[in-house]
Parts: structure tokens; C-alpha cells; sequence
């Protein structure tokens, strides 16, 4: 009896999987003003766990050693919205000094593109971009209104309290599902600890950057020095990208009041401090937590940021661990994919073993050319 062939059915779930997450893509943009905080909630309460581990181990209740944490947690992100207020508040004062300044840039700029071919009605757009009354509300419309802001928090509050209670029961889980799922329970495990030290050592690092960059904007005289600073901060949370946001509109205030002069000073202590911070701190106290490729990392800042806005750019580390946890991870037969998106320790040590072997050959090739050179005894 003729066995019958193996169809393989390998095409048809690559595109059944890639409509399935083309929907889930769009169904998160959709939802994005309730998925951001929900996920902002997740990553503060993944953050937050050791702090409350460290206070029951030391006798506090459960419940309290709970909400010591929730708000803590929510008086720091009280004090960043009250933060950013003053800095947009602080923005929106600053701008009318510059008026005149920012019209005669806005004139020379639609000048320019009308010379070179741009219609009326473009150049004449962005010849009011420059007005100031129009900046206002475009850099509050990155963070959404007032009400936008007031929902988000109180999302985030609550699924704070409610995960930070449900994380209670996440030992005796995880103690439950390794026998039949120490995979999952390992790559859960793993997801965590990178995303805590992820993001506590961005923040920490994010921080000094900020500081860093207000101390020098205010001793070289350059207005805004607090609100360039918390951009910065904001900024590094965004690879790749973040810097040249922040960089931005500190340049352009300085070339406002000192020219050149004062511009290219700023650039240089900016670029000053983001290679030391980012180029050679953090990935020394960061490690192989992350381990994405740039480009991987590029292009998830992105994707995150076109689906859930702000919070999805600064999320976007995180964010794609955790897509790599669920579809990497946490399958066995897809372990082949960490090398190819970012976890290079093997592929180094293959690389300098081939660079070794590499050299050596070339040294025995040119010891025997080098031999056949020689002149021979008579």
C-alpha cells in the first residue's frame, strides 16, 4: 500500500501568521490611548517586584509591602507629569522671545524651498510651522491633552495595584508550571530580569545624561536648560533616535542667541555625553539583556511609536523582548532565531576564532613565500 505524500503546509501559516498579527497591529493603534498605559503598568510593576520581595522578606505584610510599592511608584509618575507640565509651561513662555527670530528662519527657509520648486501652498505650511502660537500645541498634542494624560494615570494606577497584587501569586506559579513548561517558565524569568535591568539602568543613566546636558546648556547661557534636560532624559529611553530629538531644539536656541558660536559648543558636549553614556556605560551595566541588533532596534522604535504613540517609542525595548519571549523564548524550535535577531556572544567567539585562524594562516603563507624567496647556498 503506497504511502500517501507529506504535504507541507509551511506557506499557509506564514500568512495566516502574518494576517494574524497584521489585525493585532491594527487592533492595538485602536486601542492605543488603553493598551499604552496597560503596558507602561506592566513594565513599572515587572520594575517594582524586587523592591516588594525585599520588603516581605523583611516581615512587612503582604498588603502593605503592595501598596508601599503601587505608591511609590505613583508619586514618581506624579512627579514627572508635574515635571513635564512645568517644562511645556516653561516652553510656551520662552517662545515669545524668540518670535521674531523664528519668523525670519521660517521666511529664509520658505524662501529657499520656493526657489528650488516648491509650490505656494507647501512653502506657505511650513512657513507657519515656525510661528510660535503654532508650536505649543503641536509639542503638547506628543503627550495628549490633559484628559488623555488624566485617564492614562489612572489606568496605570489601577492595573498597578491589581498586578502588583496578582504578582503575589508569581512564584508559586512559576514553581507550578515549571514541570511541564521550563521553557516558558525560563524564558518568563529571563524576560523579566532583562526588562528590570533594561530599564532601571536606563533610567538611572537617563538621569545623569539630563542632568548632565542642563548643567552645561545653563553655564554656556543657552534658555530652557530644565526643559533640555527632561528631553533629554525622555529621549534616552528612544535608541538610535532619542539623541538627535534632544540635540534639536537645544542647537536651535542656542543658535538663536549666541549664532554659531554658542550652536556648535552644544553639539559637541551633546555628543560628548551621549557617547559616554550610551556608547560605553550602558552597555557595560546593561550587558546581553537586551541583545537586539540595531537594526532590529531601530526599527522597533518605529513600529512602537506609530502604534502606541509616545509611550510606545519609550516602551520599545521592552515591548519587543516581550514579543520575543512569546514567539522566541518561550518555543524551543526557535531558538535559532536569537542569533539572527541580536544574540551575537556565540557568533563573536565563532568570529574571533575565524579571525585567529584567519591570521594564522596568512602568517604561514607569507612565511612560505618568504622561504621560496630565500637564496640558496652554492
Amino acid at each position: 500500500m503506497a504511502v500517501p505524500p507529506v504535504v507541507s503546509h509551511r506557506n499557509a501559516s506564514i500568512l495566516i501568521g502574518l494576517g494574524g498579527a497584521t489585525v493585532t497591529v491594527f487592533g492595538l493603534a485602536a486601542i492605543a490611548g488603553i493598551a499604552a498605559p496597560i503596558l507602561l503598568a506592566l513594565v513599572l510593576t515587572i520594575c517594582a517586584h524586587p523592591v516588594r520581595r525585599g520588603l516581605e522578606r523583611r516581615g512587612v505584610p503582604r498588603g502593605l509591602a503592595t501598596g508601599s510599592v503601587v505608591a511609590t511608584v505613583f508619586v514618581v509618575l506624579a512627579a514627572f507629569v508635574a515635571a513635564l507640565g512645568l517644562a511645556l509651561g516653561q516652553f510656551a513662555a520662552l517662545l515669545p522671545q524668540f518670535a521674531s527670530q523664528l519668523s525670519d528662519i521660517g521666511s529664509t527657509v520658505s524662501g529657499w524651498l520656493a526657489s528650488i520648486g516648491f509650490g505656494t501652498t507647501q512653502v506657505q505650511a511650513i512657513e507657519s510651522s515656525f510661528d510660535p502660537s503654532n508650536l505649543v500645541p503641536v509639542v503638547s498634542g506628543l503627550f495628549g491633552s490633559i484628559t488623555n494624560i488624566t485617564v492614562a494615570l489612572v489606568i496605570v494606577l489601577t492595573m498597578l495595584i491589581l498586578m502588583a497584587a496578582d504578582a503575589g501569586y508569581l512564584p508559586t506559579l512559576l514553581t507550578q508550571l515549571r514541570p511541564s513548561r521550563p521553557t516558558l517558565v525560563e524564558a518568563l524569568t529571563n524576560f523579566a530580569s532583562s526588562v528590570r535591568r533594561y530599564m532601571v539602568a536606563t533610567t538611572l543613566l537617563g538621569i545623569a545624561q539630563g542632568v548632565l546636558n542642563a548643567l552645561a546648556l545653563i553655564l554656556l547661557g543657552v534658555p530652557g536648560a530644565f526643559l533640555w534636560g527632561l528631553l533629554s532624559f525622555l529621549c534616552s529611553f528612544i535608541p538610535n533616535v532619542g539623541y538627535f530629538i534632544a540635540i534639536i531644539p537645544p542647537t536651535v536656541f542656542a543658535f538663536l542667541v549666541g549664532g554659531w558660536e554658542l550652536a556648535l559648543p552644544v553639539i559637541v558636549i551633546y555628543a560628548i555625553i551621549n557617547a559616554v553614556v550610551q556608547s560605553i556605560v550602558q552597555p557595560r551595566v546593561v550587558g546581553n539583556a537586551v541583545a537586539l541588533s540595531q537594526s532590529l532596534t531601530f526599527a522597533s522604535v518605529l513600529f512602537w511609536a506609530i502604534v502606541l504613540g509616545a509611550i510606545g517609542a519609550i516602551l520599545a525595548i521592552p515591548l519587543t523582548l516581550l514579543i520575543r519571549t512569546i514567539l522566541v523564548d518561550a518555543d524551543p524550535a526557535a531558538a535559532w532565531w536569537r542569533p539572527l535577531i541580536g544574540d551575537l556572544d556565540e557568533t563573536r567567539t565563532l568570529m574571533k576564532t575565524e579571525d585567529a585562524r584567519n591570521r594564522a594562516l596568512r602568517k604561514a603563507g607569507r612565511a612560505a613565500k618568504g622561504s621560496k624567496a630565500a637564496p640558496t647556498e652554492p
